[in-house]
């Protein structure tokens, strides 16, 4: 039976490219990637939202970027759903957000929502992957070098956090950062090469929570 993984992130999973500003073609992005790697026999919806924070709202930008208020949408449009990747944080280390411990906390929100969704039947709560984005890298970028100054320390704060809630919660965790790094040119996102990488990382992953 064909599975599938709900990708719910932010820019990172939307595939921003640093160097253009632009969206990486389809084929780089690392949803893109794992579905290549899993076959024909899983589905990847990729769910990027450019600023989607876990559970916070940030009214300098565009609307609706609570990831926390916008999942269930999200769960009743593609269930049944086997898997769910959640790949945020990152946005609640902007200076004039949050930080670590918040977006921990927005983590466990987004958890408790999947837990809880009324399902139909006999549809039930899909396996949860939880991501630490990988971590956030000194950078010269004017505007983002600012936006996100004291965030290289709270990114490594947030992968602890992250394992933790993890192993409290029996949810599978899986560290961005053994693979994959940011680019130096905003500090705050992949270059092509390490957005593919996660894709291809994910790929066992997914493959033993699966049982594929």
């Amino acid at each position: 039976m064909l599975k599938t993984i709900l990708a719910f992130g932010d820019n990172l999973t939307w595939g921003f490219d640093p160097a253009s500003g632009t969206r990486y073609s389809y084929e780089d992005r690392w949803p893109t990637v794992l579905q290549l790697g899993l076959g024909a026999g899983a589905q990847v919806i990729a769910e990027g939202l450019a600023g989607r924070t876990t559970a916070f709202d940030d009214h300098t930008g565009l609307p609706n970027r609570n990831g926390a208020r916008t999942l269930p949408i999200s769960l009743c449009t593609h269930t049944p759903i086997d898997a769910i990747i959640f790949m945020l944080g990152n946005s609640e280390l902007r200076t004039y957000v949050g930080n670590a411990i918040g977006a921990a906390q927005g983590m466990r929100r987004l958890i408790e929502v999947v837990r809880t969704f009324p399902y139909h039947r006999p549809y039930a709560a899909p396996s949860i992957v939880v991501i630490a984005p990988p971590r956030l890298v000194p950078t010269k970028h004017p505007e983002l070098g600012a936006m996100f100054e004291g965030g290289v320390t709270q990114s490594e704060r947030l992968a602890e956090r992250y394992e933790r809630l993890a192993l409290d919660l029996s949810v599978t965790y899986f560290d961005a950062a053994t693979v994959a790094t940011m680019s130096p040119i905003d500090g705050a996102h992949l270059d092509v090469e390490n957005t593919r990488a996660l894709g291809r990382a994910l790929v066992p992953v997914l493959q033993r929570l699966l049982g594929a």
